[in-house]
């Protein structure tokens, strides 16, 4: 959960709310009929992620947000929530590789 939030401003661009994953979410219960109608009111790809994003504020719809994100071909955003956006840690500090 805390990388959904860590990560919001990224996701808003990149996530595809269409496609599917709307519907998946209101299937898996992480919105309600009127939240994906809140959702899908907004006029732009970037403030209907805003809004969806808003509404992930339990562990349990991050998961299912992971899974609807995977069953809609977004693989690569489900793996940048999941690896901490390409960040590494150990022991608490913050690895950074620098490719040549």
């Amino acid at each position: 959960m805390a990388d959904v939030v860590r990560l919001k401003h990224t996701l808003n661009r990149i996530v595809e709310p269409d496609f599917g994953l709307l519907d998946k979410l209101l299937l898996f219960e992480v919105l309600t009929p009127s939240e994906l109608a809140d959702v899908r009111g907004e006029r732009t790809v970037f403030r209907q992620n805003k809004a969806l994003l808003k509404l992930i504020t339990y562990e349990d719809q991050c998961c299912k947000l992971l899974t609807a994100l995977q069953q809609t071909g977004q693989q690569h955003v489900a793996n940048l929530i999941t690896y901490n956006g390409g960040e590494t840690y150990v022991d608490g500090i913050k690895l950074t590789f620098a490719f040549a």
